[in-house]
């Protein structure tokens, strides 16, 4: 079978693109006037004549093609993309393709259950402050092989999905793991599978050093990281506060990015932590990672509301449910439900010794509320039909104070386009209370 190891070798080549978003969008440009021809396939076309439906004659004319680029969201081992392979018809990604064309030594890749758009934002910041030039791209920003993106210069920080992992058989030059739970299991098939794909980054071909947390789970899987592996501890010079970042996993991926940045750079850690200590107060910390979205004094308490919609799988909500420890919490949470599991949270609900309340949203937050009344059937919930209830809800059940906190647990795309129209309508609604 023909496997292409760079996007030269589709000169001249029938090509499909599946999945027709915002990275099927830029492997067409990159592709027109490289490849013969064109098949574009979505499962859902928006409206547009030129691409087909999959259902409807777009996988026959796949199969018609040399090579099928695959976008992330769709599954790499749905049964029509295993048809495809079935039939010699090569089927690989443009990410994986770039990575063929790009110098490696000059991408830093970063994967990871949680953490790793904030980490990604950390290692550009840092080569910033330490005088480089730093791009950040990916699943974070742009794809990077977009025509319209100029990679010729500096640094390539790469945000990388459990998809995209599954899809590439060549590690750049430095890849960091800053988390490792349970994700988007409808996607992967299982626990074991989503684990496997998204540490196979660090097992592709090619010289590379991988970076992961100095902590139990890594050295439990050990065995199925590649690379040079090095496990970093935590960071506890203040550096993750003095940047704005809340809660014990800022401080590992704050080690994780100065330890990348060192590496990069061949300065040694504690010279790039000086250099970032520096302009810590310029650094602007994502939306909705622990975002405080505002505060307000009721009764003499005060109550603040908080961010946190980027946590759409379990373990971030637990993460965040630790930062605010000793705080009264009303958690917001639920929405699409794609089959993780939800008892590390309710365990982790049951654990709290502060005062609780949960408030479920969506088919997700069915599954939460009911996996947290048996863990403890005494913790206060209620199923609710939208953000404006939830919101109102929370605020009256907190007249003592506390935070109250948007960590969903669970994707948005029941009610909402993107986590980022969730966390602009909490913010709105937030907003709209607070300030009247």
């Amino acid at each position: 079978m023909f496997r292409p190891s760079g996007f030269a070798d589709l000169a001249g080549k029938r090509v499909g693109i599946f999945g027709y978003g915002i990275e099927g969008h830029a492997s067409a440009e990159r592709l027109r006037g490289v490849a013969m021809s064109l098949v574009l396939v979505d499962d859902a076309p928006r409206a547009n004549p030129d691409v087909l439906a999959t259902s409807e004659g777009g996988h026959e004319q796949l199969l018609t093609c040399d090579v099928v680029l695959k976008s992330p969201g769709i599954p790499r081992r749905r049964a029509d993309v295993l048809d495809l392979e079935a039939h010699g018809v090569a089927v690989t990604s443009s990410l994986n393709l770039w990575l063929h064309d790009v110098d490696r030594d000059r991408v830093l890749a970063i994967t990871g259950t949680k953490g790793k758009s904030t980490t990604t934002t950390l290692v550009a910041f840092f080569l910033e402050c330490a005088g480089q030039k730093a791009l950040q791209l990916g699943n974070i920003g742009q794809p990077p092989y977009d025509p319209c993106v100029d990679t010729s210069e500096g640094w390539l920080v790469l945000e990388v999905s459990s998809f995209q992992c599954a899809d590439i058989d060549l590690a750049p030059a430095l890849v960091l793991v800053t988390s490792l739970g349970a994700d988007h299991l409808d996607w992967h098939g299982s626990l074991e599978s989503y684990r496997g794909d998204k540490l196979s980054l660090t097992r592709a071909a090619g010289a590379h050093a991988t970076l992961v947390p100095d902590t139990p789970i890594f050295h439990d899987l050990a065995d199925q990281l590649g690379g040079e592996v090095s496990f970093v501890p935590a960071d506890h010079s203040q550096l993750a506060s003095s940047l704005g970042l809340l809660g014990a996993h800022s401080d590992s991926n704050v080690a994780l990015a100065l330890e990348a940045v060192s590496r990069a750079t061949r300065t040694p850690v504690d010279d790039v932590r000086e250099s970032v200590a520096k302009r810590a107060t310029s650094f602007v910390p994502l939306r909705g990672r622990l975002t405080l979205v505002a505060s307000e004094e009721r009764n003499g308490a005060t109550v603040r509301y908080v961010d946190d919609g980027l946590a759409t799988s379990a373990l971030p909500t637990v993460a965040a449910l630790d930062v605010f420890a000793d705080d009264p919490v009303a958690l917001i949470a639920g929405g699409f439900d794609r089959g993780v599991d939800y008892s590390p949270l309710a365990l982790a609900l049951a654990a709290r010794h502060s005062p609780t309340y949960l408030l479920t949203m969506g088919d997700a937050g069915r599954r939460i509320g009911q996996a947290t009344g048996v863990a403890d059937p005494f913790i206060a919930q209620e199923h609710v039909a939208s953000m404006d209830e939830a919101v109102r809800m929370a605020r009256s059940l907190l007249e003592g104070g506390g935070v109250v906190l948007l960590s969903p647990a669970a994707p948005s795309f029941d009610q909402y386009r993107n986590w980022e129209e969730r966390s602009d309508d909490f913010t709105r609604i937030v907003l709209g209370l607070t300030r009247s």
